[in-house]
């Protein structure tokens, strides 16, 4: 079955678009830009995977003719994902136990164990933290991805919904709400007494099932259906919410997430989404 066959990747080569060209079929190619180009009639050769791979480039087969501007929400994580770090760990870190934490991070994301064990057992661990050390990790270790803030703008400029969904915490989802003009967020809220976090939650818990949750609440608030969704992220605890869509994107992600999603993004910044479609 033929579809068109977008290649992403750094300083894109002509001779790299022609030799997946002749792997593919592709009846036409066009350079989209340095880094991208999109091959017409292309068929789904095993091969492609491979040639891509070793040349490190992105390949994603999309629908003929299926446009950027057919979707509706773009529903994105946020640690790893839309910024570079994992926030819980970098809190951790300030608290001097940065190394156990982030195991459990890893463990987690690659689906080792629960996520929801995971939270609790990552933020039990913050208990006396100062509620400074939020405002320490924002200024000081919190960077966008690459790409990023290219994505929202171009995504925003189709009137399409954002929303940021994250198993982490609302002190920082919603400073990117404000810094992004994001529509809508979600995540966790820590429990504070005298300025200092007590080891729990407060409020519904956003988990790997919450994400999901949200993804189908938003979609029927907006009366959109699953094929007018693209979901963004990096781990297991994603895998809920990329299956509520009908495109989801594996961004740097876990060997079990780019399993789950519809394309992955190894080498291109977030900015890739705007490429893939028409």
């Amino acid at each position: 079955m033929s579809a068109d066959l977008v290649i992403q990747g750094k300083d894109l080569e002509d001779r790299q678009i022609a030799a997946v060209a002749s792997l593919c079929g592709a009846t036409k190619r066009l350079r989209l830009d340095a880094d991208a180009a999109r091959l017409f009639g292309a068929n789904q050769d095993a091969r492609v995977e491979e040639e891509c791979a070793r040349m490190r480039l992105d390949h994603a087969f999309v629908p003929c003719g299926l446009r950027l501007s057919d979707f509706g929400l773009v529903a994105m994580d946020m640690d790893s994902t839309l910024i570079t770090i994992e926030c819980i760990d970098e809190l951790a870190a300030i608290a001097g136990i940065g190394p156990q934490v982030a195991e459990i991070t890893e463990r987690a994301m690659g689906g080792e164990i629960e996520f929801a064990e995971s939270l609790a057992r990552r933020v039990a661990l913050l208990a006396g933290l100062s509620t400074t050390a939020l405002d320490q990790v924002y200024d000081d270790k919190l960077r966008l991805s690459e790409g990023a803030e290219a994505m929202i703008e171009g995504i925003k400029a189709l009137g399409i919904r954002t929303l940021l969904v994250s198993g982490g915490f609302a002190f920082f989802t919603e400073r990117l709400r404000t810094r992004l003009g994001l529509d809508f967020t979600c995540a966790n809220q820590p429990e504070v007494a005298e300025a200092q976090l007590t080891g729990r939650l407060t409020g519904r818990v956003i988990d790997a099932d919450g994400k999901a949750d949200r993804i189908r609440e938003l979609r029927s608030a907006l009366g959109l259906d699953k094929n007018r969704v693209i979901v963004i992220g990096d781990g297991a605890n994603d895998i809920p919410m990329m299956a509520e869509a009908g495109v989801s994107i594996a961004y740097r992600a876990k060997p079990l997430v780019q399993r789950n999603a519809t394309y992955r993004f190894d080498h291109v910044g977030l900015d890739g989404l705007l490429k893939l479609f028409l």
